[in-house]
């Protein structure tokens, strides 16, 4: 026998346009993701920025995105970068994180060495993917950056999560 649910109501429900991007924003907000900073060697010296827009994209070739704002001062470094790491970072990794969100150059006090590309690898993360770029694609307001992963590394830690515009954990149901 099959019972029926209700269907759940939404408080707002909007068209998405110029008037209403905070909402939009805000909406997109509820979908919980973790947290990484990508790294990358720049004529600046290394460089790095905190993101929750990373996805895995094929194992097959093992390929990844992630994707960065055209509004970033970083953003011509990144997308011009054939080699850089995406670090999937744990809940102690919260202050480097927000570091990297106002700093490209916050490198200072955090245990990171340079690999043979010149990249920045941050010690401590959940996961890292030392990545050649694949491709990169024009997307509005941002830009896919595809990489293909050459070496992964990975740790057994506690996930650092961002849900609505905070940084948390992750708890069982």
């Amino acid at each position: 026998m099959s019972r029926e649910m209700p269907t759940p109501s939404l408080d707002v429900s909007f068209v998405p346009d110029a008037d209403n991007a905070r909402a939009l924003r805000d909406a997109l907000g509820r979908f919980a993701t973790g947290i990484t900073v990508i790294t990358c060697d720049s004529a600046l010296g290394p460089l790095g920025i905190t993101a929750n827009s990373f996805a895995s994209v094929s194992l097959d070739p093992p390929l990844v995105l992630w994707s960065p704002g055209k509004a970033s001062k970083r953003y011509e470094a990144f997308v011009s970068a054939k080699h850089y790491a995406i670090h999937v970072m744990s809940a102690a990794q919260a202050n480097i994180c927000s570091g990297f969100t106002s700093n490209g150059h916050a490198f200072e006090g955090y245990d990171w060495h340079a690999c043979p590309k010149g990249v920045p690898l941050i010690a401590g993360c959940l996961s890292r993917f030392e990545c050649t770029q694949e491709a990169v694609h024009d997307t509005g307001d941002h830009s896919i950056i595809v990489g293909r992963v050459t070496r992964a590394s990975t740790q057994a830690a506690d996930p650092l999560m961002f849900y609505s515009g905070k940084y948390g954990g992750f708890k069982e149901a």
